[in-house]
């Protein structure tokens, strides 16, 4: 009998905008996610079932062999490593891009600068291929209110239409990465189990070429 795959899947906006790509390349929830409070999900193929997840525990899953598949978003791999992992599809959705940002009108930055985000890790990379000393702060969430307190100089955060930012006096400033969902894969189950994750990937792949999301 053919081992059981498990995809995991990233809540939220991703899943919203995963769920008919799946569709696309055939494969279905038994039940509404949406409806449900289950995070395990059979699907209407009998060798694989979903697992939906937060963002950043997608690719520990993945890595470690909980799940065999994630769909999780560039931001995520970017901060916090894709060791482990295979990266074989950009699949198109959940677009958006991951910014500096600072205020309106502000002044010119000194030899040093503050900067509040949850991208530390990227935050501390950027500045630093930059040729700038950043003090980094770790907020979880509402970061245009950090310059607005006076708390930092800048933030880093993912950047979609850019109301939020116009709506509190600020502005995009640098693009530091074009951020999409991408599937990854675990390296052992690739080996272990290559035809059933190859056809997956494939019919995923197929899915993102004929969708509305499939990239420009």
């Amino acid at each position: 009998m053919t081992a059981k795959l498990t995809l995991a899947l990233t809540k939220g906006r991703i899943l919203k905008e995963t769920l008919p790509l799946l569709a696309r390349a055939g494969i279905e929830p038994a039940e509404d996610i949406g409806a449900s409070r289950k995070l395990i999900f059979p699907t209407n193929r009998q060798d694989l079932q979903l697992v939906v997840l937060r963002g950043t525990d997608v690719p520990t899953y993945v890595r470690l062999g909980a799940a065999d598949l994630g769909v999780v978003g560039k931001d995520v791999l970017l901060e916090h490593g894709a060791e482990g992992l295979y990266e074989p599809l950009d699949l198109g959705i959940a677009r958006c891009r991951l910014m500096t940002a600072g205020p309106v009108g502000r002044a010119p930055l000194g030899a040093r600068v503050r900067v509040a985000t949850k991208f530390v890790n990227i935050a501390r990379r950027h500045f630093a291929r930059q040729g700038v000393n950043a003090d980094v702060i770790k907020l979880y969430g509402a970061m245009e209110l950090a310059p607005a307190m006076d708390l930092a100089d800048l933030i880093v955060d993912i950047v979609d239409t850019g109301n939020t930012l116009r709506a509190n006096g600020m502005q995009p400033l640098d693009e530091i990465a074009a951020i999409s969902s991408r599937l990854v894969v675990n390296k052992a189950a690739m080996r272990s189990q290559h035809d059933a994750i190859d056809s997956i990937i494939d019919a995923l792949g197929s899915a993102v070429g004929n969708g509305d999301d499939a990239p420009a």
